[in-house]
Order: structure tokens, then C-alpha cells, then sequence
């Protein structure tokens, strides 16, 4: 019987208590985050630490051994983990997005689906998809990539230059995207094992914030891939493979580890504020009501992003707004910790004060896909196209 057979016949898996679980992963995974930080060193212990705990293979397909939960359940594991650790986090949504997205890729034969997540649920295997290269930039805005899939009799050959890849010195597996060296191309993922003879990875990633992510090149030389390893290789420009929830996911889970991030920091600054006793006042700064008017700000900012939050979580938010949830609750998070900055001084900024981190990590957010600029022309051009629409049939 084979693995996969049989853990269909276990009994399911069940959720663990996440009221109990998370603090406690929370306070290990914040109790290094300044030292990983510091030295620029994925935190291995605590992905040991979420494979224990069960919570690797959170959104996985039920058949497949997961625990296929729903997105406000997500939510709620990747704020925790982010308010201890947000690069942690920032694998750990990649890896719920793929398993959350396995079923609806019909380009994943059977047996690559059984495997990947058995690696999860087994071994504490992660994945994360390989995009963005060096001439390229971001694939969101277009252009095929210079990494070429060669077909062979005996199977792909894949060749290219990956940057920015998270998580690479710890993945299990790669989903390199790709073009075919047909005549004309098709463009899409192929499933790379990262122990594979040819891989490289080059520790390039010296980056402002995020520092324990291990985002580093990653390259192909090269590198022998099964055929049934082409995922799902469309034509240039056909529709992605994944549905529109695909992208409320991404959202969400992306917009929470900086919200996440904020919360740490609106923390920090008020146990600072209570501790900070100048002479000449006799009492502690949280007694100047300029101190709590500021607080009661980033205390308002914190609350439209667990409204928005919670609401794109629930679906109570369209999927064509899920960019705006996004860039929304990042320029919050942005705004809370420059307000705690702002407010602090020196203080704020010296290094041994993890304030000055959370400053360097939320930033990080602007930099995720969907970006201000694609959300933002979206929604005007969306909110123009609409009052065209109820202009003309007003019209006589």
C-alpha cells in the first residue's frame, strides 16, 4: 500500500488548540528574532517548532493528510507567528497559499500533489514558488522569463538565475517559473526538488528588513526535472492558474505579517511609554495626554485593519478589492510604526531597542505583489468604468 494510500485510511487530522498553541510560539519565535535579524540566519527552529505543532500542512487538501482549514483560520495562525517572527511568517504564507491552491492546479499530476504534502505533513517539507530574476523584475508586470525548460528524451532541463527567493536555504521543493525552448514558448512552473543536482544557491540576500528570510539567488544550472514535472505551461498570456481566490489569499495573509509587525511595535511603544519616567515630570510619559491621543491614533489605524482584515478573511470583501485590503492595511502598519518612531526619539532608533527593527521589517510590505501603483490605477479606473455605466443609463 502506498504512503499516500494510507493515510487515507487514518483518521483525520485534527486542528490543534490554537488559543493554546500560538502564544507560546509566538514568545519563542519573538525571543530570537532579534538575534536572526541581527546575524541575517533563517530561523530553522521554529519552522521544527510549526511541524511539531502541526500547522505545516494548515491548508492542505483533507485527502491528502491536511487539515485544509479556511482563511480566517490562516489568518489567525500567520498573525501570531508574524507578531513573534515575520520572516517565519512570510514562508510559512507561501506555503499555505500552494497547499491551499493544490486542488484547483490542474497542470499538478496525482502523485506530485501526494508528494508534496506528504513531505509537508512527514517531514516538514516547504515550497514557495521562484519568479522574480535579475533583467525581469517582477512577473507581475509582465515579460517572459529568462529561465529556459529544455525538453529532452530524458526530461526537462531547466537553466536560469532566480533572486529574491524566499526561504530557498531551507525549501524542499521549487516551483521554477519558466519558459519551454519551444518555438513558441509556454510559460509556467516546473517542480524542482532544491537538492538537485545542478541547484546553487548564493547567499546574496543582505536586505533592510526581513533579514531571516534567506532570500537568496538561486541558480540552475542545467538541472534534470521529469517531464510530468511541467506544472501548468500555458501560452504567454493566458489566464493564471490558480482562481480569484487565489489572490484574496494572497492579500490577506500577505497584509497580516505587517499588521502583525505593527502590533509588535504599538506593544513595545506603550510598555516604553509607561516605563519612561523623565525628572522633570515626577511620573511616567503615558500620563501626557500628547502621549495618549497618539497612542489612541495607532490604536484606531490598528482597528480598520482587523476590520478589513477579518472582513476579506470572512469573503465579506469582493475579490476585486483584495489589492486594496492589501495596500490599505500595509500603509497602516507603515504609518503605526513611523508614529511610534516619531514619538520615541533615539530611543526609537538604537538597535538594541526591537523598534528600530519592526521600522526596517514593515516596510518590507510595499514590496509585495500587488503594489500600489497596479492596486490603486485598478481601483480608479474600476471606480471611472462604474459612473460611465450609470451615466449611460441615465441618459435619455
Amino acid at each position: 500500500m502506498s504512503t499516500a494510500a494510507a493515510r487515507r485510511l487514518e483518521p483525520s487530522p485534527r486542528l490543534p488548540d490554537l488559543d493554546a498553541v500560538l502564544p507560546g510560539l509566538t514568545q519563542v519565535f519573538a525571543a530570537t528574532a532579534g538575534r536572526h535579524d541581527r546575524e541575517a540566519s533563517f530561523p530553522f527552529a521554529n519552522f521544527q517548532a510549526l511541524h511539531e505543532a502541526g500547522l505545516l500542512a494548515l491548508t492542505a487538501p483533507k485527502r491528502l493528510g491536511g487539515l485544509e482549514s479556511d482563511l480566517p483560520t490562516a489568518l489567525k495562525v500567520v498573525s501570531a507567528v508574524a507578531r513573534g517572527e515575520p520572516a517565519t511568517a512570510l514562508v510559512l504564507v507561501m506555503q499555505y497559499l500552494f497547499h491551499a491552491s493544490v486542488e484547483g492546479r490542474s497542470g499538478w499530476p496525482e502523485h506530485l500533489k501526494q508528494r508534496v504534502i506528504g513531505d509537508a505533513i512527514d517531514h516538514g517539507a516547504l515550497i514557495n514558488a521562484l519568479r522574480v530574476e535579475p533583467d525581469l523584475g517582477t512577473p507581475a508586470r509582465g515579460g517572459l522569463p529568462a529561465t529556459i525548460a529544455r525538453r529532452t528524451p530524458e526530461g526537462w532541463r531547466i537553466s536560469g538565475r532566480k533572486i529574491y527567493s524566499t526561504g530557498s536555504s531551507a525549501l524542499t521543493w521549487f516551483v521554477v517559473w519558466a519558459r519551454s525552448d519551444d518555438a513558441d514558448p509556454l510559460v509556467g512552473g516546473w517542480l524542482v526538488r532544491a537538492d538537485s543536482p545542478g541547484v546553487v544557491i548564493e547567499e546574496t540576500w543582505d536586505h533592510l528588513g526581513l533579514r531571516a528570510s534567506a532570500s537568496h539567488d538561486v541558480v540552475f544550472e542545467d538541472v534534470l526535472v521529469p517531464l510530468d514535472h511541467a506544472l501548468d505551461p500555458q501560452p504567454p498570456g493566458a489566464p493564471p492558474p490558480y482562481s480569484a481566490v487565489f489572490g484574496t489569499w494572497s492579500s490577506v495573509l500577505t497584509a497580516a505579517i505587517y499588521d502583525a509587525v505593527a502590533r509588535s511595535a504599538r506593544d513595545w511603544l506603550a510598555d516604553f511609554l509607561l516605563a519612561r519616567r523623565p525628572a522633570n515630570l515626577g511620573a511616567s510619559l503615558s500620563t501626557l495626554p500628547r502621549f495618549q491621543e497618539a497612542l489612541g491614533e495607532i490604536d484606531g489605524l490598528l482597528l480598520a485593519n482587523r476590520v478589513l482584515l477579518d472582513s476579506a478573511a470572512k469573503g465579506d470583501t469582493a475579490a476585486s478589492e483584495s489589492g486594496l485590503v492589501k495596500h490599505l492595511v500595509t500603509e497602516n502598519a507603515i504609518t503605526v510604526v513611523e508614529k511610534a518612531l516619531k514619538l520615541t526619539g533615539n530611543p526609537g532608533l538604537t538597535r538594541a531597542n526591537p523598534l528600530e527593527r519592526h521600522h526596517r521589517d514593515v516596510l518590507c510590505g510595499r514590496v509585495h505583489t500587488p503594489q500600489a501603483d497596479v492596486v490603486l490605477t485598478g481601483a480608479g479606473r474600476a471606480a471611472f468604468a462604474s459612473r460611465e455605466d450609470i451615466g449611460a443609463e441615465a441618459a435619455p
